[in-house]
């Protein structure tokens, strides 16, 4: 493969796919994430590499990942997981304390990810604000963004995911009784 499709947008890459084909083109959901917070690890280069790399060698399949810096020289991590992963990432957590140094982590079962996805989403302006302001208008709290070239995509609480979904149907003007994608396991598509 040469180095020049790195350049190509999606419609470059995927012509068959034509100028008629839709930018938004479903509503995917996930509710069998979990959304873990490693609070007060130190705010330096390389703590990151070490949080993840404790993951890894654990097994653990990491999604969406946030962190937040405080004046304090600390920072707080947050990530998604499957959640048939919690009990491995709280034994990694436990058991590497001393090495990560944080302060303390909790974890959180009771969320949802719902994203758009489409090929259309990097020539086209104004998804995201349509997006957030689909959720914004039914009330939905969002606790984590993560996006891609082809997928707008949020972490919402699971007692609003089902309302998410049907926002952005309505918002991107899909048909809510058309078969959307589900996303299972964190697989992060």
């Amino acid at each position: 493969m040469s180095d020049n499709n790195n350049e190509k947008s999606m419609g470059d890459l995927f012509p068959d796919l034509g100028p008629e084909a839709p930018v938004i083109s479903g509503v995917a959901h996930d509710r069998s994430e979990a959304l873990a917070t490693v609070r007060g690890v130190p705010n330096e280069p390389g703590m990151a590499a070490k949080v993840f790399t404790e993951l890894a060698a654990a097994g653990i399949n990491v999604d969406m990942i946030v962190q937040a810096g405080s004046s304090a020289g600390l920072a707080d991590i947050s990530f998604t997981v499957p959640e048939s992963s919690v009990k491995a990432v709280e034994n990694a957590l436990i058991d590497k304390h001393e090495e990560l140094g944080y302060r303390a982590f909790d974890v959180d079962t009771k969320v949802g990810k719902v994203a758009v996805v489409g090929v259309g989403m990097k020539t086209h302006s104004g998804l995201a604000a349509k997006f957030f302001q689909a959720l914004s208008d039914h009330g939905i709290n969002v606790l984590m963004i993560s996006t891609s070239e082809i997928r707008i995509a949020a972490l919402v609480p699971l007692d609003q995911l089902n309302d998410a979904v049907r926002a952005l149907h309505t918002a991107y003007g899909l048909d809510a009784t058309q078969v959307e994608a589900v996303v299972y396991g964190g697989t992060g598509r």
